[in-house]
This record gives C-alpha cells, structure tokens and sequence, in this order.
C-alpha cells in the first residue's frame, strides 16, 4: 500500500484495525522516521484514545487502557528482551511491537508482520498475515 502523508498513516491504523484482537502480535518493521510510530497512533485513535501517542523508545513499552488494551513496544534500544516482561500482556492485548528484529522470545510466525519502506516523500506499507 502507497501511504501519502501522515494523515493517510493515520487512517490506514483505522482502516486497519478491524482485522486484530487482543492477543495479536503486530511487528512494526522499518527505518526510523518511516511511519511506524504514527501508524500505531491511528490504531490508538480509532480505538477512542486521545492522549499524546509518542514512541516508547527511550520507557521501552507503554500500555493503553482501550478495549482491547493496546500494549506498545519500542525495542530499538533493546539488547535481550527475555527480561521485560512483553510475554505478560500478550495473552490479553493487542501488542504492536516496533523494532521486533530484538524480540526473541516468541517465535515470529505466530505474529502480523508490517514492513514501512521510504518511497520518496511517501512510504510503502505491505501487510503479511500470521501462518496459522
């Protein structure tokens, strides 16, 4: 998918979430700055979220009290995930985990993989499902 702006970022997180529950796994791949953060805002706002959405580079992992609860990960500066505990709200969030390449705790198949690409002042966005 061709994502214009950051508006068009925004709607495609809303046009989006009706495929995900709590318990999905979506894994945010992606250079800095390519959208990955503002994708997961149009998730949160199309959830009835209207706080500040910031990344969680530097606290790690921030949780939203949506239905479903949203947990958001940034794993950028991350060396070993085993210790931060993102296998506890699995189970019962909707988990977007940006920087997923650091997660190894859980084999990845299981999981949505989204993949934000540069594409001149635009970005490209493809959607892979989990192989069930």
């Amino acid at each position: 998918m061709r994502v214009a702006d950051e508006a068009a970022m925004l709607a495609l997180g809303a046009k989006l979430l009706p495929k995900w529950k709590a318990g999905d796994v979506i894994l945010l791949y992606g250079d800095l700055g390519a959208g990955k953060t503002t994708f997961v805002r149009g998730v949160l706002h199309a959830l009835g979220y209207e706080g500040e959405v910031r990344s969680p580079t530097f606290n790690l992992m921030q949780v939203f009290a949506t239905t479903p609860p949203v947990l958001h990960a940034d794993l950028y500066r991350v060396k070993e995930s085993a210790s931060l505990g993102l296998e506890d709200f699995l189970p019962d969030h909707l988990s977007i985990i940006e920087w997923p390449e650091r997660f190894r705790s859980r084999p990845l198949e299981a999981c949505w993989k989204m993949r934000f690409e540069f594409d001149g002042d635009a970005r490209t966005v493809t959607l892979e499902e989990p192989s069930r």
